[in-house]
């Protein structure tokens, strides 16, 4: 009974220790992540990483962090020797308990190890994006089709001629041979009907196809995906640290354009954060932009424009409201965009054209349950609902002067 006992005591101080390890990870971000890295680099404060090796020992670590003034005012010595040589004062955390400082420590000791996210080189010409090949594999399967009925025809009319000279000498007759296109005008002559039918098919063929494949295209940048003057990672940023899109994207919320953050944006965070997979490069580019000195925190007189390059352009013969379909409508992102969280370059995933958005309008429900914006139109709804989904095509969402006026 005893021995069970111990068992079920060293059971709970392990499940303790491993919940505040965990912990320590969480209190890191919620409390000290603002002014200082676990690695040597320096923010606000200085790095963590090897701070256990620097302080006189984790009891004075503890009582630092709970009253950093406090131990400065008593005259330790360590302390004030950190007063000299950074002047700025530490917030007090008199309300983190012992155990919840040193799983913060613990945390910075052993930090998880994070997957390298590798910057992929940009593409000017670009690709289509996944799922937009069919047609092209259609087209291309007909040409290879085609390609071999021509092959076909040949091989079939060198045999014949070769089958009728052998016909020729056994009988001693002489057959006119009138070459390839003679044997092609003659069978014409001799199948007129049949001659219509092909001709109407080659035409209609080429309309659709040809001229069709020219006009469908004009203006389509479907996969462009071009090399920016600062190498911007929707990978690091929406993917691997889960930034909100309308966090740099603001006006996506309020207006026609998602708009392009202005380097502010980018400085909350990179006033601070100074390294990325690319180590400063990229990020020294910011600085320059804006005459920002990292070490001295201060701007200058001298910043210059980023001139960024544009992804995405509808022709202006189009209307189209970011905040009527991400605040209205309610669509992700990704609807339009593609997994952008996953794109090291920013790129353009959708054809945009009008057979596109035509075909997006008759698809996509309206979002009507807790929607202020359609609460008429719900309340309205049982009358005239006949069980179908109310798609943006059924309230009007195909109508010319929607997107063109």
């Amino acid at each position: 009974m005893r021995l069970a006992s111990i068992l079920f005591s060293s059971l709970i101080l392990l499940s303790s220790f491993g919940a505040l390890a965990q912990d320590g990870e969480k209190l890191f971000k919620q409390n000290c992540a603002t002014c200082h890295r676990i690695d040597d680099k320096k923010m606000v404060g200085p790095g963590l990483a090897g701070i256990e090796d620097r302080a006189p020992g984790r009891e004075w670590l503890v009582k630092w962090v709970q009253g950093p003034a406090a131990m400065i005012a008593s005259g330790d010595a360590y302390a004030n020797s950190i007063k000299d040589i950074d002047p700025s004062m530490m917030t007090d955390f008199g309300y983190l308990s012992e155990g919840e400082i040193l799983s913060i420590f613990d945390y910075v000791k052993n930090p998880p190890v994070v997957e390298e996210v590798k910057v992929e080189e940009a593409s000017a010409a670009g690709g289509p994006a996944k799922g937009a090949l069919d047609e092209n594999v259609l087209r291309n399967i007909l040409i290879g089709i085609s390609a071999l009925l021509v092959v076909l025809i040949m091989i079939l009319s060198s045999v014949r001629k070769s089958l009728t000279k052998l016909v020729d000498a056994k009988t001693g007759e002489t057959t006119v041979e009138r070459g390839t296109w003679g044997s092609i005008t003659h069978w014409m002559n001799n199948n007129r009907g049949w001659t219509g039918v092909i001709l109407l098919a080659c035409t209609l063929a080429f309309l659709r196809w040809g001229v069709g494949y020219l006009m469908d295209n004009v203006g389509v940048y479907q996969g462009y995906k071009p090399e920016q003057p600062i190498a911007f990672s929707h990978k690091i940023h929406a993917g691997q640290n889960g930034i909100n899109c309308v966090y740099c994207h603001t006006s996506a919320e309020k207006g026609k354009t998602a708009g392009i953050p202005s380097l502010n944006v980018c400085m909350n965070c990179h006033s601070y954060v100074n390294e990325g997979p690319s180590g400063t490069t990229e990020i020294a580019k910011i600085y320059a932009a804006l005459d920002y000195d990292y070490d001295s925190k201060t701007y200058g007189d001298n910043p210059s424009p980023v001139k960024w390059v544009r992804v995405h352009n509808l022709p202006d013969l189009a209307y189209f409201n970011h905040s009527q379909h991400v605040v209205v409508g309610k669509i992700e992102c990704q609807k339009c965009h593609g997994a952008v969280e996953e794109m090291g370059v920013a790129e353009q995933h959708s054809p945009l054209t009008m057979g596109w958005c035509v075909n997006c309008h008759r698809e996509t429900s309206v979002q009507v349950a807790n929607n202020e914006y359609y609460e008429d139109l719900h309340e309205r709804t049982p009358d005239w609902h006949d069980g179908n989904p109310i798609t943006v095509e059924r309230i009007g969402g195909l109508e010319c002067a929607k997107c063109h006026y």
